[in-house]
């Protein structure tokens, strides 16, 4: 690794889509340790004026929906179209180890290899606030780079799937034949927030059912809440594996970002996502500060043996630890 030595350096690097300082920065902003913090954040508001230039989509689905071929079929048609792809991939950490599997270079090999491509596992580390800061700021960085398309693939179905929606522009919902069935593995919640919902592996003697969980899909929307006002999410269906109707599914995400645009959702959208950001931002700080104070270490665990003995109330309790923490700043 080469050591740019400034954040000059850094920026002009990565302005000349230089892989390795790409790279290079994006470790400095997913490292963990203090004495890159401020580096790290030089480097972001530094190269935050040549970002945004990109249209941001995140993908999720439930296990089994294909969403590695799916991202790797759209990536390639999307390279050889003349684009720049990032894959952005947040892969689960072990609340165990901390480590996470990181395994998308090898489950989109063909991607992997394209010129025009870049792939990159985040890990979540445990905790999802941990994916508002470290995904989107990689995001700023590969735009820089000249990615004009940015692919945020979620690990599945839950909680981050509202985080990935919250920072970027258009969110597609892989699912499956019977939709029946994958209904009701999915929470209502997600497929309200479904921008367009696209049923793969549509081939062979599967290619029925994929229509007529197409229609299901098309039918449930009806009772469904928009997730963009005026917006009517696109219901389609095709096949990562034999790149059918991929051209097609692109053809609906440009239509949605022309919508938006035309309706100016797309600016309010990036601001409200910025604001979000800052709000999750400062949780985070004042949960790991809380966490972080000798005070409430040598406390919580005292605190917690009178909460479950009902020698206290919770309520009580999380006063004790309030009042602990604000005498630690005495």
């Amino acid at each position: 690794m080469r050591n740019l030595r400034t954040t000059d350096q850094f920026v002009e690097a990565i302005l000349r889509q230089d892989r390795a300082a790409l790279a290079q920065g994006i470790t400095l902003i997913e490292s963990n340790a203090r004495k890159h913090f401020s580096p790290a954040q030089e480097l972001v508001k530094a190269i935050y004026p040549y970002s945004g230039k990109s249209i941001r989509i995140g993908i999720t689905g439930v296990p089994g929906a294909g969403k590695s071929t799916f991202i790797e079929a759209l990536g390639m048609y999307l390279c050889r179209q003349g684009h720049k792809v990032a894959v952005l991939a947040i892969d689960p950490s072990s609340t165990l180890s901390g480590g996470s599997i990181l395994g998308d270079k090898t489950r989109m090999e063909e991607l992997s290899k394209e010129k025009n491509a870049f792939i990159r596992p985040s890990p979540s580390q445990g905790k999802l606030g941990g994916v508002h800061r470290k995904t989107r700021e990689t995001m700023f960085l590969c735009e820089a780079a000249g990615f004009d398309v940015i692919i945020v693939e979620t690990v599945g179905v839950g909680q981050g799937e509202t985080i990935v929606k919250g920072m970027v522009d258009v969110f597609l919902l892989l699912a499956l034949t019977g939709a029946g069935d994958d209904l009701q593995g999915i929470k209502k919640g997600i497929i309200e927030l479904a921008d367009l919902i696209c049923i793969n592996k549509a081939d062979g003697d599967n290619r029925r059912k994929a229509e007529k969980t197409k229609v299901e899909y098309e039918g449930f929307l009806h009772f469904l809440q928009p997730s963009t006002e005026g917006w009517s999410p696109t219901v389609m269906t095709c096949s990562a594996l034999y790149n059918e109707n991929i051209d097609e599914l692109w053809r609906n995400i440009q239509d949605y970002e022309a919508f938006s645009k035309r309706t100016h959702a797309f600016t309010l959208k990036r601001r409200q996502q910025m604001k979000t950001w800052l709000n999750a931002m400062i949780s985070d700080y004042l949960h790991d500060s809380f966490y972080g104070k000798e005070q409430i270490r040598e406390r919580i665990n005292k605190v917690e043996i009178e909460v479950v003995q009902g020698d206290c109330t919770v309520s009580e309790a999380v006063e004790q630890l309030i009042l602990a923490y604000e005498e630690s700043f005495k």
